[in-house]
């Protein structure tokens, strides 16, 4: 753990004094805040390997400062502290992000297997050990490409739709390059208003807008000589775009109220889930800038054109996901596989992990089984199906839900907590249809 920075964010300063003492005996050099709105300031002024904040603070609560951070640097792990603790303000942090939620008050040792399973969990990330998983041939041809472009400087452009795996595709292009030991700094530009992007980007001088009270670094110079990502960067403003070309082309950048330019030794990859050339053809995005940054360019196929892949990534998150929640869940049923073989996968592989996890958590025994699957989208067959002009409603509805109900063998429950209805409604559909169990059986 030597060497790390911390970021200690606790409005109580005799706690704050005495957990700085603490994680600095754990060879960690602790920068300190008194509530979320200090905390936020150093957060974008510097790189921090772990937060740590009190959840019940004035100005900004330490909920709020999760949030934000998750916005800004989704990979930094958050630690929230709390004196009032309960199940549902547990839940209520996971589901935001938190890496983990402590009690007060807590033993040195306590806070010590956090901070350093926190740690470890950021390590993984951006160190790339997290493996692109894949066996189908695009997918395999795609990797290799990677590879043999990663030892270029030149701008990398991946598009492919949300959750198909772009930025752990930036990550392992930049684990394969000369700057792997260098920042790996990503930005979402869809996140931030366009004044905050520009300063999280350029940076600022002191003193060059009202709360600008010291200097800043922008994402440009935190990445210098190592990687920066530009995460959907086809929602960054025009006005934007233009300053991006510039740094591109020059190698240097303007901070916000700044008067001299600042030399920059940047590799830029950027990410879209839409379609760049259309987005230029309607005046939404820069031709210039497309240009200059679809120098190599990059497709990820979505998951439902590569489900070969499906096995090992479910295969995969099984396995992650019962050793991180102490499960016995050890394999695969037939029958859920081909469920997930038949599903078409509209959020991908982000959609596929949290399937599987929440599969893990429901399952009781070592086999995850279709009643563990919760698919919220409902099924994609695979037979062709009778949509076509002219088709009715009822046609259609009576087709979904007999496909469905042969996919999960007959099973009403879950047959209609894939369609979203009860129970009963399947029931009184079938009566309506005139067909029995029997017939689903056969």
């Amino acid at each position: 753990m030597k060497g790390h920075r911390v970021l200690l964010v606790e409005d109580e300063r005799e706690m704050q004094k005495a957990l700085g003492a603490v994680l600095e005996r754990f060879g960690l050099r602790v920068s300190t805040a008194e509530d979320g709105l200090h905390a936020m300031a150093k957060f974008r002024q510097d790189l921090y390997d772990l937060v740590i904040a009190d959840v019940k603070m004035p100005r900004m609560s330490g909920m709020e400062l999760l949030k934000e951070i998750k916005k800004i640097a989704p990979r930094t792990p958050v630690v929230l502290l709390t004196a009032y603790g309960t199940i549902e303000g547990a839940v209520n942090a996971m589901k935001e992000g938190a890496f983990d939620y402590i009690e007060k008050p807590f033993s040195p040792e306590v806070l010590e297997e956090v901070v350093r399973r926190a740690l470890a969990s950021r390590a993984e990330a951006l160190r790339g050990q997290r493996p692109i998983i894949a066996q189908d041939p695009k997918m395999l041809e795609l990797l290799e490409v990677a590879r043999t472009v990663a030892s270029s400087p030149a701008p990398v452009l991946i598009t492919g739709e949300s959750g198909t795996g772009k930025e752990l595709l930036a990550r392992y292009i930049h684990e394969q390059s000369p700057r792997k030991d260098r920042p790996f700094v990503a930005v979402n530009c869809a996140a931030l208003p366009e004044g905050l992007l520009e300063t999280e980007l350029f940076g600022h001088e002191r003193g060059s807008f009202t709360g600008a009270v010291a200097q800043k670094k922008g994402k440009f110079e935190l990445a210098h000589r190592g990687t920066l990502l530009l995460d959907e960067v086809s929602e960054m403003p025009l006005s934007l775009q233009a300053k991006i070309l510039r740094a591109l082309q020059e190698g240097e950048i303007d901070r916000v109220g700044g008067i001299k330019p600042v030399a920059v030794d940047v590799r830029v990859i950027a990410t879209s889930n839409r379609d760049l050339v259309e987005e230029v053809r309607k005046g939404r995005f820069r031709e210039d800038l497309f240009f200059r940054l679809n120098v190599i360019p990059l497709h990820i196929p979505p998951l439902r054109e590569r489900k070969e892949d499906i096995p090992l990534l479910a295969s995969y998150f099984l396995e992650r996901y019962a050793d991180l929640n102490g499960k016995a869940v050890k394999d695969l049923a037939p029958e859920t596989l081909d469920l997930l073989m038949d599903y078409s996968w509209p959020g991908n592989v982000r959609e596929l992990e949290n399937v599987i996890h929440r599969a893990v958590l429901l399952a009781k025994g070592e086999v995850l089984e279709p009643k563990d699957l919760v698919i919220e989208e409902g099924l994609s067959p695979r037979a062709p199906h009778p949509v076509r002009p002219g088709t009715s409603l009822k046609e259609m509805e009576r087709w979904l839900i007999l496909e469905t109900l042969k996919k999960v063998g007959g099973n009403r429950t879950k047959a209609a907590q894939l369609l979203g209805v009860s129970v009963r409604t399947i029931r009184n559909k079938l009566k309506e249809y005139r067909i029995s169990g029997k017939d689903l059986a056969a």
